[in-house]
Protein backbone atom coordinates (compact mmCIF):
# COMPACT_ATOMS: atom_id res chain seq x y z
CA UNK A 1 0.00 0.00 0.00
CA UNK A 2 2.77 2.51 1.05
CA UNK A 3 4.18 1.81 -2.88
CA UNK A 4 0.64 3.27 -4.00
CA UNK A 5 0.34 5.65 -1.84
CA UNK A 6 4.15 7.23 -2.63
CA UNK A 7 2.57 8.08 -5.97
CA UNK A 8 1.49 11.39 -3.68
CA UNK A 9 4.53 13.25 -3.56
CA UNK A 10 5.09 15.76 -6.16
CA UNK A 11 8.88 15.11 -6.23
CA UNK A 12 11.02 11.99 -5.05
CA UNK A 13 10.81 11.19 -1.26
CA UNK A 14 14.10 10.56 0.51
CA UNK A 15 13.31 7.47 2.67
CA UNK A 16 11.11 4.48 2.71
CA UNK A 17 9.46 6.14 6.02
CA UNK A 18 8.31 8.88 4.02
CA UNK A 19 7.08 7.16 1.38
CA UNK A 20 5.06 4.79 4.33
CA UNK A 21 3.32 8.04 5.66
CA UNK A 22 0.08 7.90 3.65
CA UNK A 23 -0.20 4.22 4.36
CA UNK A 24 0.22 5.04 8.52
CA UNK A 25 -2.67 8.06 8.16
CA UNK A 26 -4.91 5.74 7.04
CA UNK A 27 -4.35 2.86 9.51
CA UNK A 28 -4.45 5.48 12.23
CA UNK A 29 -7.29 7.66 10.64
CA UNK A 30 -9.87 4.64 10.72
CA UNK A 31 -9.11 4.39 14.73
CA UNK A 32 -11.76 7.59 14.61
CA UNK A 33 -14.48 5.45 14.05
CA UNK A 34 -14.17 2.55 16.48
CA UNK A 35 -13.16 5.80 19.39
CA UNK A 36 -16.32 7.15 19.05
CA UNK A 37 -18.07 3.92 19.55
CA UNK A 38 -15.72 3.13 22.69
CA UNK A 39 -16.47 6.83 24.36
CA UNK A 40 -19.63 7.94 23.29
CA UNK A 41 -21.23 6.25 25.92
CA UNK A 42 -19.69 8.26 28.52
CA UNK A 43 -19.72 11.21 28.08
CA UNK A 44 -21.79 14.09 25.25
CA UNK A 45 -19.56 14.51 21.98
CA UNK A 46 -19.07 18.05 22.27
CA UNK A 47 -17.98 17.52 25.95
CA UNK A 48 -15.76 14.21 25.06
CA UNK A 49 -13.95 16.52 21.91
CA UNK A 50 -13.64 19.42 24.28
CA UNK A 51 -11.59 17.23 26.73
CA UNK A 52 -9.56 15.85 23.85
CA UNK A 53 -8.47 18.93 22.61
CA UNK A 54 -7.50 20.30 26.37
CA UNK A 55 -5.62 17.40 26.79
CA UNK A 56 -3.91 18.07 22.82
CA UNK A 57 -3.05 20.96 24.09
CA UNK A 58 -1.40 20.87 27.02
CA UNK A 59 0.39 18.36 25.60
CA UNK A 60 1.58 19.90 22.31
CA UNK A 61 2.31 23.62 23.45
CA UNK A 62 5.35 22.45 25.98
CA UNK A 63 6.48 20.54 22.80
CA UNK A 64 6.37 23.50 20.45
CA UNK A 65 8.09 25.85 23.30
CA UNK A 66 11.09 23.53 23.68
CA UNK A 67 11.75 22.76 20.36
CA UNK A 68 11.29 26.03 19.73
CA UNK A 69 9.32 25.28 16.57
CA UNK A 70 8.34 28.66 15.17
CA UNK A 71 5.00 30.50 15.14
CA UNK A 72 3.21 31.58 12.25
CA UNK A 73 5.14 34.76 10.80
CA UNK A 74 2.06 37.29 10.75
CA UNK A 75 -1.93 37.54 12.02
CA UNK A 76 -3.04 37.02 8.66
CA UNK A 77 -1.97 33.22 8.30
CA UNK A 78 -2.82 33.13 11.67
CA UNK A 79 -6.49 33.63 11.53
CA UNK A 80 -6.17 31.78 7.98
CA UNK A 81 -4.99 28.77 10.28
CA UNK A 82 -7.37 28.92 12.54
CA UNK A 83 -10.41 29.50 10.20
CA UNK A 84 -8.77 25.77 8.80
CA UNK A 85 -9.20 24.13 12.49
CA UNK A 86 -12.62 25.13 12.90
CA UNK A 87 -13.66 23.00 9.68
CA UNK A 88 -10.90 20.21 9.61
CA UNK A 89 -11.41 19.63 13.37
CA UNK A 90 -14.33 21.21 14.96
CA UNK A 91 -16.84 21.05 12.12
CA UNK A 92 -15.65 17.42 11.07
CA UNK A 93 -15.37 15.71 14.26
CA UNK A 94 -18.06 17.66 16.16
CA UNK A 95 -20.48 16.44 13.44
CA UNK A 96 -19.04 13.41 13.00
CA UNK A 97 -19.66 12.31 16.77
CA UNK A 98 -22.91 14.31 17.02
CA UNK A 99 -24.52 12.02 14.58
CA UNK A 100 -23.24 9.38 15.88
CA UNK A 101 -24.48 10.04 19.08
CA UNK A 102 -27.83 11.37 17.44
CA UNK A 103 -28.38 7.36 16.69
CA UNK A 104 -26.83 7.24 12.95
CA UNK A 105 -25.33 4.05 12.74
CA UNK A 106 -21.31 4.59 12.37
CA UNK A 107 -21.02 2.73 9.41
CA UNK A 108 -23.57 5.27 7.63
CA UNK A 109 -21.80 8.26 9.05
CA UNK A 110 -18.52 6.79 7.73
CA UNK A 111 -19.90 6.57 4.21
CA UNK A 112 -21.96 9.96 4.32
CA UNK A 113 -18.06 11.42 5.19
CA UNK A 114 -16.32 9.22 2.89
CA UNK A 115 -17.85 11.50 0.00
CA UNK A 116 -15.36 13.98 0.83
CA UNK A 117 -13.10 13.02 -1.87
CA UNK A 118 -15.94 13.98 -4.81
CA UNK A 119 -16.72 17.29 -3.16
CA UNK A 120 -12.54 18.23 -3.00
CA UNK A 121 -12.31 17.31 -6.53
CA UNK A 122 -15.13 19.05 -7.79
CA UNK A 123 -14.11 22.14 -5.65
CA UNK A 124 -10.62 21.67 -6.21
CA UNK A 125 -10.67 22.97 -9.61
CA UNK A 126 -11.97 26.63 -9.29
CA UNK A 127 -10.52 26.97 -6.48
CA UNK A 128 -7.14 25.70 -6.51
CA UNK A 129 -6.71 25.51 -10.48
CA UNK A 130 -6.35 22.49 -10.11
CA UNK A 131 -7.97 19.35 -12.97
CA UNK A 132 -8.64 16.17 -12.73
CA UNK A 133 -8.55 13.99 -15.66
CA UNK A 134 -11.19 11.64 -16.77
CA UNK A 135 -9.24 8.75 -15.28
CA UNK A 136 -9.23 10.21 -12.26
CA UNK A 137 -12.92 10.99 -12.10
CA UNK A 138 -13.58 7.21 -12.61
CA UNK A 139 -11.50 6.55 -9.69
CA UNK A 140 -13.13 8.62 -7.93
CA UNK A 141 -16.73 7.50 -9.10
CA UNK A 142 -14.99 3.25 -8.27
CA UNK A 143 -14.20 4.97 -4.99
CA UNK A 144 -17.01 5.64 -3.57
CA UNK A 145 -18.61 2.35 -5.00
CA UNK A 146 -16.22 0.15 -3.23
CA UNK A 147 -17.16 2.28 0.05
CA UNK A 148 -21.07 1.46 -0.62
CA UNK A 149 -19.66 -1.94 -1.34
CA UNK A 150 -17.98 -2.43 2.02
CA UNK A 151 -20.73 -0.31 4.18
CA UNK A 152 -23.39 -1.87 3.07
CA UNK A 153 -24.10 -4.80 4.65
CA UNK A 154 -23.35 -2.82 7.89
CA UNK A 155 -26.86 -0.97 6.69
CA UNK A 156 -30.24 -2.29 7.26
CA UNK A 157 -31.44 -1.54 3.84
CA UNK A 158 -34.20 -3.66 3.69
CA UNK A 159 -36.22 -1.36 6.31
CA UNK A 160 -36.00 2.47 6.17
CA UNK A 161 -32.66 3.95 5.59
CA UNK A 162 -33.31 6.12 8.74
CA UNK A 163 -34.99 3.84 11.19
CA UNK A 164 -33.31 4.77 14.93
CA UNK A 165 -32.14 8.67 13.58
CA UNK A 166 -33.95 11.85 12.45
CA UNK A 167 -32.79 14.30 10.49
CA UNK A 168 -31.12 16.27 13.36
CA UNK A 169 -28.13 13.72 13.03
CA UNK A 170 -28.49 13.78 9.32
CA UNK A 171 -27.32 17.57 9.22
CA UNK A 172 -24.74 16.95 11.71
CA UNK A 173 -22.49 14.66 9.64
CA UNK A 174 -23.45 16.67 6.77
CA UNK A 175 -21.50 19.39 8.18
CA UNK A 176 -18.78 17.43 9.49
CA UNK A 177 -18.61 16.12 5.75
CA UNK A 178 -18.66 20.09 4.23
CA UNK A 179 -16.22 20.88 7.33
CA UNK A 180 -13.65 18.29 6.02
CA UNK A 181 -13.84 18.87 2.51
CA UNK A 182 -13.53 22.74 2.42
CA UNK A 183 -11.26 22.24 5.42
CA UNK A 184 -8.70 20.41 2.98
CA UNK A 185 -9.07 22.88 -0.06
CA UNK A 186 -9.13 26.22 2.47
CA UNK A 187 -5.28 24.74 4.15
CA UNK A 188 -3.98 23.60 0.34
CA UNK A 189 -4.62 27.18 -0.34
CA UNK A 190 -3.79 29.77 2.47
CA UNK A 191 -1.74 27.58 5.56
CA UNK A 192 1.04 26.11 2.91
CA UNK A 193 3.35 28.01 5.26
CA UNK A 194 2.25 26.84 8.01
CA UNK A 195 4.85 25.76 10.41
CA UNK A 196 3.05 21.95 11.95
CA UNK A 197 3.43 21.43 15.12
CA UNK A 198 2.66 25.45 15.96
CA UNK A 199 0.16 25.54 12.98
CA UNK A 200 -1.84 22.30 14.72
CA UNK A 201 -1.75 24.25 18.39
CA UNK A 202 -3.24 27.07 16.82
CA UNK A 203 -6.04 24.82 15.12
CA UNK A 204 -6.78 22.87 18.27
CA UNK A 205 -7.09 25.93 20.34
CA UNK A 206 -9.91 27.20 17.34
CA UNK A 207 -11.81 23.94 17.33
CA UNK A 208 -11.66 23.63 21.13
CA UNK A 209 -13.10 26.81 21.64
CA UNK A 210 -15.97 26.30 19.44
CA UNK A 211 -16.87 23.09 21.06
CA UNK A 212 -15.97 24.46 24.55
CA UNK A 213 -19.02 26.59 23.55
CA UNK A 214 -21.12 23.89 22.11
CA UNK A 215 -20.75 21.80 25.44
CA UNK A 216 -21.71 25.10 27.34
CA UNK A 217 -24.56 26.17 24.93
CA UNK A 218 -26.66 22.48 24.04
CA UNK A 219 -24.81 20.02 27.11
CA UNK A 220 -25.03 18.81 30.78
CA UNK A 221 -20.94 18.60 30.56
CA UNK A 222 -21.18 15.25 32.31
CA UNK A 223 -18.26 12.78 32.33
CA UNK A 224 -18.18 8.97 33.56
CA UNK A 225 -14.79 8.43 33.66
CA UNK A 226 -14.75 4.51 33.29
CA UNK A 227 -11.21 3.04 32.31
CA UNK A 228 -12.69 2.52 29.01
CA UNK A 229 -13.08 6.02 28.18
CA UNK A 230 -10.10 6.94 29.91
CA UNK A 231 -8.09 4.58 27.21
CA UNK A 232 -10.35 5.72 24.39
CA UNK A 233 -9.45 9.10 25.34
CA UNK A 234 -5.63 8.86 25.56
CA UNK A 235 -5.76 7.09 22.10
CA UNK A 236 -7.39 9.82 20.56
CA UNK A 237 -5.36 12.08 22.15
CA UNK A 238 -1.81 10.31 21.27
CA UNK A 239 -3.00 8.72 17.95
CA UNK A 240 -5.37 10.80 16.14
CA UNK A 241 -5.32 14.32 17.56
CA UNK A 242 -1.11 14.35 16.98
CA UNK A 243 0.26 11.59 15.11
CA UNK A 244 -2.81 11.33 12.61
CA UNK A 245 -3.15 15.35 12.08
CA UNK A 246 0.40 16.05 11.87
CA UNK A 247 0.64 13.60 8.78
CA UNK A 248 -2.40 14.60 6.95
CA UNK A 249 -0.94 18.20 7.19
CA UNK A 250 2.11 17.01 5.87
CA UNK A 251 0.43 15.39 3.02
CA UNK A 252 -1.64 18.14 2.14
CA UNK A 253 1.60 20.14 1.83
CA UNK A 254 3.45 17.37 -0.48
CA UNK A 255 0.04 16.69 -2.72
CA UNK A 256 -2.61 18.17 -4.53
CA UNK A 257 -5.59 18.48 -2.57
CA UNK A 258 -8.23 16.01 -4.28
CA UNK A 259 -5.28 13.41 -4.24
CA UNK A 260 -4.94 13.70 -0.48
CA UNK A 261 -8.87 13.38 -0.18
CA UNK A 262 -8.78 10.20 -1.98
CA UNK A 263 -6.75 8.31 0.73
CA UNK A 264 -9.87 8.66 3.00
CA UNK A 265 -11.70 6.03 0.04
CA UNK A 266 -9.35 3.94 2.36
CA UNK A 267 -10.47 5.18 5.52
CA UNK A 268 -13.95 2.68 5.60
CA UNK A 269 -12.59 -0.62 4.53
CA UNK A 270 -9.46 -0.41 6.90
CA UNK A 271 -12.11 0.64 9.54
CA UNK A 272 -14.14 -2.82 8.66
CA UNK A 273 -11.55 -4.74 8.84
CA UNK A 274 -10.69 -3.19 12.73
CA UNK A 275 -14.60 -3.66 13.27
CA UNK A 276 -13.98 -7.52 12.95
CA UNK A 277 -10.91 -7.65 15.02
CA UNK A 278 -12.65 -5.91 17.95
CA UNK A 279 -15.90 -6.82 17.60
CA UNK A 280 -15.97 -9.89 15.81
CA UNK A 281 -18.31 -8.02 12.66
CA UNK A 282 -17.89 -10.57 9.81
CA UNK A 283 -16.98 -8.69 6.22
CA UNK A 284 -18.87 -10.68 3.86
CA UNK A 285 -17.38 -11.55 -0.34
CA UNK A 286 -18.86 -8.34 -1.27
CA UNK A 287 -16.97 -6.18 1.37
CA UNK A 288 -13.80 -7.70 0.27
CA UNK A 289 -14.86 -6.99 -3.45
CA UNK A 290 -15.22 -3.32 -2.04
CA UNK A 291 -12.51 -2.87 -0.51
CA UNK A 292 -10.38 -4.24 -4.08
CA UNK A 293 -12.55 -1.27 -6.29
CA UNK A 294 -11.83 1.15 -3.78
CA UNK A 295 -8.19 0.78 -3.59
CA UNK A 296 -8.84 0.87 -7.55
CA UNK A 297 -10.26 3.99 -7.62
CA UNK A 298 -7.54 5.44 -5.00
CA UNK A 299 -4.46 3.79 -7.79
CA UNK A 300 -6.95 5.86 -10.41
CA UNK A 301 -7.22 8.84 -8.71
CA UNK A 302 -3.33 9.59 -7.31
CA UNK A 303 -1.63 8.18 -10.04
CA UNK A 304 0.12 10.63 -12.12
CA UNK A 305 0.61 9.71 -15.90
CA UNK A 306 3.98 9.09 -17.08
CA UNK A 307 5.60 11.43 -19.31
CA UNK A 308 4.98 10.91 -23.12
CA UNK A 309 8.23 10.21 -25.02
CA UNK A 310 9.68 13.27 -26.45
CA UNK A 311 9.92 13.70 -30.40
CA UNK A 312 13.50 14.06 -31.77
Amino acid sequence: MSIIFSKLRKNDLPSAGLAAMPALFVLLWSTGFIGAKFGLPYAEPFTFLFIRFVLTLLLLTPLVVVMRIPWPSSPRLWTHIAISGFLVHGAYLGGVFYGIYLGMPAGLAALLVGLQPLLTAAFAGPLLGEQLSWRQWTGLALGLIGISLVLGSKLELGESLFDGFGISALLCVTAALMGISLGTLYQKRYCTSMPLLSGAVIQYLAAGALLGVGALLFESRQVEWSSTFVLTLGWLVLILSIAAILLLMALIKKGEASRVASLFYLVPPVTALQAWWLFDERLPLLGLVGMLVAITGVVMVIRKPGPKASRR
